[in-house]
């Protein structure tokens, strides 16, 4: 009996305590690793690889607030993002802290990673990479080429890389470009000439 009492006066400052414990409360500088974002020893690379989801949002500023000096991503495999929505606030967030963008040797990127790519101010790569395009769909079995161009579905996409510092033409080309590029459900390898056509690197 005593032993049991003691476990729950255990547990219950135990839960006090994880109770207590916020985000404020956590020093970001000692953490290296923040799910698909590793910052690296000279605390000003880091290197991405995997898909970026809601939560990534929060990761990325705690990165940022932990290792305010990064200024590369070294994106790895990044296949797309799960949320659109927050994938465009990191990417705008990304160009507002002045940071670049790299592809590594045999690295790839689609959809969302294509889209958070390009919020680089400087985009480079080494050797050999893959840079994937495809159309969207809402859940209900459509698909963005199924919408007029001139439907407001379209505007949330465009206006993304208009608020990176692209022009107006330029958006709108890109982003009818990847749409009409492959399904939903399946990809387009940019070509090199298309690469070179919408500018995906600045050197």
């Amino acid at each position: 009996m005593k032993e049991l009492i003691t476990k729950s006066i255990l547990l219950f400052f135990l839960g006090l305590s994880i109770v207590s414990c916020s985000d404020d409360d956590v020093d970001y500088s000692l953490q290296s690793k923040f799910d698909i974002f590793e910052v690296q020893a000279d605390n000003k690379t880091v290197h991405m690889n995997g898909e970026i989801y809601t939560r990534t949002l929060k990761d990325f500023k705690h990165m940022l607030e932990g290792h305010p000096n990064i200024n590369l991503i070294k994106m790895i495999e990044v296949p797309g993002s799960n949320d659109d929505e927050t994938n465009f606030k990191i990417g705008k967030l990304l160009r507002e802290k002045g940071i670049n963008t790299h592809i590594v040797d045999n690295g790839m990127i689609a959809s969302g990673g294509v889209d958070f790519f390009l919020a680089g101010v400087k985009r480079t790569k080494e050797g050999t990479v893959k840079l994937g395009v495809h159309s969207w769909s809402d859940g209900d079995g459509k698909q963005a080429i199924d919408f007029p161009e001139n439907s407001s579905e379209h505007r949330p996409n465009i206006q993304y890389y208009e608020d990176l510092g692209y022009s107006k033409e330029w958006s709108k080309d890109f982003y009818f470009f990847t749409i009409k590029a492959a399904k939903a459900e399946d990809v387009h390898w940019m070509t090199k000439e298309e690469i070179e056509k919408y500018k995906m690197f600045t050197e």
